[in-house]
C-alpha cells in the first residue's frame, strides 16, 4: 500500500450497546498510533513529533454536540444537525462536512486502498491471503493480578487476546493474526459511558453498523488486513463483558507466520540479499529490520484518560470566536 491517510490516530472501539445521553463530561486524553515496516519509518521519520510521541486531547460531550481538540487541529460533531465541523487551530479557521460526504469519503478511500493493494509487496501479498482464509477465532481473558492507582482509582490489569486462525488448524500450523489489548481497568465511570453513547450514536448514523471510530483513517488497513475488522468486532463484543472502564489501554495487531511461510521467507530474503532502500535515509526510515520472523507487529495503538470532569460549558463544544468557515 503506497499510502496512509492519516499517521498518527488511534482505534477506538465504541460500546456494543451504548447507553442514552444523559449527562456531561469533559477529559483530556493522550492517544499514539504507530504501524511498523516501511510504512511505520516514513510516519516517524516524517511525522513530526506528534507521530513520534502521541497526541494530547481535550474530549467534551454537551447534548447533542462532542468536541475534541488537540494544538493543530479539533472537530466538532453535532448529531442534531448531522455536521462535523474540522477545525484548524493555527488558521483558526474550520470546514464543514455533512454525515452524507463523510460516508462518501470513506467510500472513495476503501476504494483506493484496495486497488493500491494490488501493488503490495510480497510480504504483504502472503499477510493477504493469509488474511483472505476461512478463519477460526480464540478468544482469551487475564487477570494479571497487577493493579496501580489512575486518577485517584484502583486500576486492575487485564490482557484480552483474540487470536484469529485457519479453520481447523492451529495458529502455528496454519499461521493467523493476533489482536491483544491491555486495560487496566477502573471500577464503573459512569460519566465515560456518555462518550461511549456519543461515539456509537455517532458511528451508526455515519457508517451503519460500522464499529471503528475515524473509520477513514483505517481504510487502507482494512483493505490490506480483512480480519482485522471481524477481530476488533469480536474484541469489542468481548470487552464490552469486562466489568470495569479502562482509563489506559493499549491494543497490538500482529500476523503470526507458520513454520512454511517463515522458511518461505527466509528463502526469499536470502536469494534477493536483503533488499531495502540503501544508505542512511533507509536505515533511519527502516529501522532494525533483521531476518524474517513467526510474529510481525503491525500496528500499536496506545490510549490513556488524564483527566475527567464532569462540568462542560457551552463554549467548550462551540466553534472558537474569530474562527472563520473556509469553504
Amino acid at each position: 500500500m503506497k499510502k496512509i491517510i492519516s499517521p498518527a490516530l488511534a482505534i477506538l472501539i465504541a460500546a456494543l450497546v451504548a447507553p442514552p445521553l444523559q449527562a456531561d463530561v469533559k477529559t483530556r486524553e493522550k492517544t499514539t498510533f504507530s504501524l511498523e515496516g516501511f510504512l511505520g519509518g516514513v510516519v516517524r521519520f516524517f511525522g513530526g513529533r506528534n507521530a513520534r510521541e502521541g497526541v494530547e486531547s481535550t474530549v467534551a460531550v454537551k447534548g447533542p454536540r462532542k468536541a475534541t481538540t488537540n494544538n493543530q487541529t479539533g472537530q466538532i460533531i453535532d448529531l442534531d444537525e448531522r455536521r462535523v465541523y474540522n477545525l484548524d487551530m493555527r488558521r483558526r479557521e474550520y470546514r464543514v462536512q455533512t454525515f452524507e460526504e463523510l460516508r462518501a469519503e470513506f467510500e472513495k478511500a476503501k476504494a483506493e486502498a484496495e486497488k493500491e493493494a494490488a501493488d503490495a509487496s510480497a510480504e504483504d501479498r502472503e499477510q493477504m491471503e493469509q488474511a483472505g482464509a476461512e478463519l477460526e477465532f480464540d478468544v482469551d481473558v487475564t487477570e494479571t493480578g497487577q493493579r496501580r492507582s489512575m486518577l485517584g482509582h484502583d486500576t486492575r490489569e487485564v490482557v484480552l487476546t483474540i487470536t484469529a486462525r485457519q479453520k481447523g488448524r492451529t495458529l502455528e500450523e496454519g499461521g493467523g493474526f493476533v489482536l491483544t489489548q491491555t486495560m487496566w481497568l477502573a471500577p464503573r465511570i459512569a460519566a465515560l459511558d456518555e462518550l461511549a453513547a456519543f461515539d456509537r450514536k455517532y458511528i451508526e448514523a455515519v457508517y451503519g453498523e460500522s464499529f471503528i471510530g475515524d473509520i477513514q483513517q483505517l481504510a487502507g488497513m482494512m483493505a490490506l488486513y480483512p480480519a482485522f475488522t471481524n477481530m476488533a468486532t469480536r474484541m469489542q463484543e468481548e470487552g464490552s463483558k469486562l466489568d470495569g472502564t479502562p482509563l489506559s489501554t493499549t491494543t497490538v495487531f500482529e500476523s503470526v507466520r507458520s513454520a512454511e511461510q517463515l522458511k518461505a521467507a527466509q528463502q526469499e530474503r536470502q536469494s534477493s540479499g536483503g533488499g531495502g532502500i540503501g544508505g542512511l535515509l533507509g536505515r533511519r526510515i527502516m529501522g532494525n529490520r533483521g531476518e524474517p520472523q513467526a510474529r510481525s507487529r503491525i500496528m500499536t495503538t496506545t490510549h490513556e484518560m488524564l483527566s475527567i470532569d464532569t462540568t462542560v460549558d457551552a463554549s467548550d463544544v462551540a466553534i472558537p470566536a474569530n474562527f472563520r468557515e473556509r469553504k
